[in-house]
């Protein structure tokens, strides 16, 4: 049975989530988020909780449980200015940290360091924290994919299934690939996709069927109505089934210019994202926003666990 029939749509609905990622990263991404998913034109958010202002988004989701927000299991920290490393303080996790004690700003210098068990201690003690945070999470996914194994091959999959197998929650990889969308996943890596997705089943964690996403760097001269073109452009595409797309938006502030190099996309996404002429489109090319939510129901009902929340 597909995900899309055990969401009780039909073989043929168009399902989308949006979902903004970097929740908690600062006090601008925070305002941006917040107001998208109030007003509904956004699906979901993950929080960064090794960051900043990750308590302050964490408990505005606990005040606020109708909205969908996850975690967004976070291994790097990529820039200059702004510095996290890990929640875990209590045990050694001394191979996913520089000597600076941050985590390394690249997803290589990760894949290339990090012990499997430290991983899995930290991606536990992320979560842990969002609980004591108030937070009832309904999904996961990788910032910057570091999880994945994109750069060397070294993923932690392993460990992460087993984290969201114990704490019900559904992840962010995909089942299939688009192939009018390989901008984020591309063809090659389809032989990995299907084995783990049969692992994925096996531990009775929920995945989408495709990912989706438009470049996260600005291009020179780029403005709202442009992006918004290309995102209803490339939405058009969509196959049958669940697709996330991956957003990154961000309200305007002298914070986020200081350490972001794309600030200017960033405020660009959230500015398209509350256009009226987005939820028109998806109207009228009959493309459904569902939430994570529903996906983890999916994953719970169909699994005999008991879950710490």
């Amino acid at each position: 049975m597909s995900l899309a029939t055990q969401l009780g749509y039909s073989e043929q609905d168009r399902l989308l989530i949006i979902n903004c990622d970097d929740f908690g990263l600062s006090a601008s991404f925070n305002e941006g988020i917040q107001q998208l998913l109030q007003a509904r034109t956004v699906s979901s958010a993950t929080v960064m909780l090794p960051c900043a202002y990750a308590r302050a988004a964490a408990s505005w989701s606990a005040a606020n449980s109708q909205y969908d927000v996850g975690v967004h299991f976070t291994f790097t920290s990529e820039w200059d200015t702004y510095k996290w490393g890990p929640v875990t303080r209590n045990a050694d996790v001394s191979s996913l940290v520089t000597k600076e004690g941050y985590f390394y700003a690249d997803c290589q210098g990760f894949e290339q360091a990090a012990s499997p068990s430290q991983v899995a201690l930290e991606l536990n003690h992320q979560i842990e924290l969002a609980l004591t945070l108030g937070m009832k999470p309904t999904h996961a996914d990788s910032h910057m994919g570091s999880l994945y194994g994109l750069v060397t091959g070294r993923h932690f999959l392993l460990e992460v299934f087993d984290v969201c197998a114990h704490y019900g929650l559904p992840f962010r990889l995909p089942r299939f690939i688009n192939p009018a969308q390989q901008e984020v996943v591309p063809q090659a890596v389809e032989p990995q996709l299907r084995a783990l997705a049969q692992l994925a089943d096996q531990k009775g964690v929920v995945l989408i069927d495709y990912l989706i996403g438009l470049p996260f760097e600005s291009t020179e001269g780029e403005t709202t109505d442009g992006f918004l073109q290309q995102l209803t452009d490339y939405l058009k595409k969509l196959k049958p089934g669940v697709s996330e797309l991956i957003v990154h938006p961000s309200a305007p502030s002298a914070e986020l210019s200081y350490f972001h190099r794309h600030a200017g996309k960033r405020i660009i996404e959230w500015e398209a994202l509350q256009r009226p002429e987005l939820q028109q489109f998806l109207q009228d090319e009959g493309i459904k926003l569902i939430g994570w939510r529903e996906l983890q129901d999916v994953q719970r009902q169909n699994s005999k666990r008991t879950y710490p929340f």
